[in-house]
């Protein structure tokens, strides 16, 4: 069992940052690929970043290629997802997800096993 809590949503303007946590609990965090998802209103759940178990390789839609950055810790239990340009399209609720990897250099976008809570983003225009 995987316990994820994420931190760091807010309330921005459009053009600035946030910097999301997930904190994982377990030993074997290094065992698990990574994912952010979002949910805005009246939209479907997307995947907005992956990381493999590694760290090596990572995944984004075109939406937030090059404004988004995932990246895994696993000393720490932890996975970030920095978000620069925040847009107002951009307002959801981010959750992160874990993944049983026993692949190392793979990511995933779909079928992970863990679920944080959630963390609400909203930009300002």
């Amino acid at each position: 069992q995987v316990q994820l809590v994420e931190s760091g949503g807010g309330l921005v303007q459009a053009g600035g940052s946030l910097r999301l946590s997930c904190a994982a609990s377990g030993r074997t965090f290094n065992n698990y690929a990574m994912g952010w998802f979002r949910q805005g209103p009246g939209k479907e759940r997307e995947c907005v970043a992956a990381i493999s178990r590694s760290g090596g390789s990572t995944y984004y839609p075109e939406s937030v290629k090059g404004r988004f950055t995932i990246s895994k810790d696993n000393a720490k239990n932890t996975v970030y997802l920095q978000m620069n340009s925040l847009k107002p399209e951009d307002t959801a609720v981010y959750y992160c997800a874990a993944k049983r990897a026993y692949i190392s250099g793979t990511y995933y976008i779909n079928q992970y096993d863990y679920y944080g809570q959630g963390t609400q983003v909203t930009v300002s225009s």
